[in-house]
């Protein structure tokens, strides 16, 4: 028992010679803890104002040229050759596709053959006639051989006139082994390769002026009251992160999809930047209210859940305030907040996971923190 008691005198001592009592560390570290600040500069701030949010019913759709043109075959031929590549830029006027074009021209030797028998009756049928004008006059011919003249001129004349339109068939058809472009563009898509068998109809190539692009949108029924043609329009498309574009309502379709009950809303480019290619998603928004509302950027909030919130500094001490978000401005990407804040608050602009509920805030200028720019939030000492 003795050796016991000299045994906790001595630790006590020992503890005493050092300036340590127990628990001494625990009793610092909590009011160092207590009293740490967190230094902040201005730009590290951030004043809430109302700013203009636009709203309306959302768009969806794609990109597609107003210029286009899907070439087909208009007759039956083997397909010899195809000039153009997907990409390639053409000119109006510009071969794209050579189909065969052997039996046309044969049809059309044969078409002008005919064309030149059909004459020589005709001249013959005309001689005749006139023949028979002569002897008429000089009562050598009946009349009734004057009129078989007549009639022999006028069906010589209705043969040339069919072998005339048989030859400009063949002529059109000859055309038509020659596919050009129709207006300048690229090759958007190429359907056919060199030995194919075209029929009349079938799909040979695609061009597209991607100058052209515009926004082919749906917007749902019930919201199709408030889209007026020539309201802005924010989107974005796919493939293009980060890029905001901006057009005008040019048409809205008189009539609902029978399946998808969604009006179909043309959009017009407003800038000059658009894309060039066609086909890509795009989802926006037809902007038809406009509205003051109070504006926090993403940067600002903290998301915890479902739950988002902001660190607001008021009093030169941060206090957590949980917020009820909105609508999102596509031209901005800041968030509404309708419940939480007020027009004027102090929020930090990028907090840091160490703050804490209640801790003290001390201003700085900006030369002293000049490392912490940014991210004033994990600066505390």
């Amino acid at each position: 028992m003795l050796r016991n008691t000299l045994i906790a005198l001595a630790v006590a001592t020992s503890l005493v010679a050092c300036g340590k009592p127990p628990g001494a560390d625990g009793a610092a570290k909590g009011e160092e803890k207590k009293t740490a600040r967190l230094l902040v500069a201005p730009e590290d701030l951030l004043t809430v104002h109302s700013n203009a949010l636009a709203s309306g019913p959302v768009i969806t759709g794609s990109i597609q040229p107003e210029r286009r043109a899907d070439l087909r075959a208009e007759v039956s031929a083997i397909v010899l050759q195809v000039l153009k590549e997907n990409g390639e830029p053409v000119k109006k006027g510009d071969l794209l596709v050579r189909l065969d074009d052997t039996s046309i021209r044969d049809s059309l030797s044969s078409s002008e053959e005919g064309v030149r028998n059909a004459k020589q009756v005709v001249d013959q049928a005309q001689r005749m006639l006139e023949r028979n004008k002569t002897l008429r006059a000089s009562g050598m011919t009946s009349m009734q051989a004057l009129e078989d003249a007549e009639v022999r001129l006028n069906t010589a004349q209705s043969e040339l006139a069919a072998a005339r339109a048989r030859a400009v068939q063949a002529r059109q058809q000859l055309d038509r082994t020659l596919v050009r472009a129709p207006f300048d563009g690229i090759v958007s898509d190429r359907k056919v390769s060199s030995g194919d068998t075209a029929q009349i109809g079938k799909e040979l190539i695609k061009v597209i002026d991607p100058n052209s692009m515009r926004f082919e949108g749906l917007v749902s029924a019930d919201k199709i009251g408030v889209v007026k043609v020539g309201q802005p329009v924010l989107f974005r498309v796919n493939g293009y992160p980060g890029q905001n574009f901006q057009g005008k309502i040019r048409r809205v379709d008189p009539a609902a999809n029978a399946v998808t009950r969604q009006v179909e809303v043309l959009v017009d480019f407003a800038g000059t930047s658009q894309p060039r290619v066609a086909g890509l998603y795009a989802e926006g928004r037809v902007e038809s209210e406009t509205s003051d509302t109070l504006m926090v950027p993403e940067s600002a909030m903290v998301q915890a859940g479902d739950d988002r919130y902001v660190w607001r500094v008021k009093d030169n001490k941060l206090t957590k305030v949980t917020l009820a978000i909105g609508s999102r401005d596509e031209r901005t990407g800041q968030w509404q907040v309708t419940k939480g804040l007020a027009a004027g608050d102090t929020v930090l602009r990028a907090p840091g996971s160490t703050v804490q509920d209640g801790q003290p805030v001390q201003m700085t200028a900006a030369k002293n923190v000049a490392s912490a720019s940014g991210n004033a939030a994990n600066k505390g000492n």
